[in-house]
């Protein structure tokens, strides 16, 4: 028996949980949008890294949970290999039910908490409020060693989507007043 049909063999839930807890990441990613209501889209994703020898256990992973994609981490330029799960509706109701039954042990933990409650803000559509939407950006800032690798900061995110809603406003009073004269 190859080592990855071994690996597939042993992937319990348990197993996977524990994988994740030293492999996974959860990740709030915040840019920029003109088209976006407050001019930010945020996107929540799971992910976990590999070596591209570890492509059949990568894939014994996406069966495991029925969704996700496999990519190279950056094409041609690595040997990394990212199994990634973007949609927020698989991630609310395949990874966070899975990572509840079966939670991680380590400090990552702590991120998953904030995902999770990012990912369940978005479901009930809380960040289409100025307010929940600086609630979660908020959140997400805190994951991850505070956001420190983040092209933006806080503090820029808040006022540019304030700025944005402001703006945003004033257009949609001068086009009520347009209609009502």
């Amino acid at each position: 028996m190859n080592g990855d049909n071994q690996q597939e063999r042993f992937l319990t839930p348990e197993y996977l949980a524990g994988f994740i807890d030293g492999e996974g990441c959860f990740s709030v990613s915040v840019h920029p949008n003109p088209n976006a209501k407050f001019g930010w889209i945020i996107d929540p994703d799971f992910t976990i890294n590999q070596h591209k020898q570890s492509l059949e256990f990568l894939k014994s992973i996406q069966k495991f949970f029925g969704c996700g994609k496999i990519y190279e981490k950056s094409p041609d330029k690595s040997n990394v290999l990212t199994f990634t799960v973007y949609s927020r509706r698989t991630i609310f109701e395949k990874i966070l039910p899975f990572l509840d039954k079966h939670p991680l042990l380590s400090e990552k933990h702590n991120d998953y908490i904030k995902f999770k409650k990012i990912v369940i803000k978005m479901q009930n559509k809380e960040h289409h409020t100025l307010e929940g939407f600086h609630e979660i950006v908020k959140i997400a800032f805190s994951m991850n060693a505070f956001g420190k690798q983040r092209a933006y900061t806080l503090e820029e995110v808040l006022r540019k989507s304030s700025e944005t809603a402001r703006h945003t406003s004033v257009s949609k009073a001068d086009e009520d007043t347009v209609r009502t004269q």
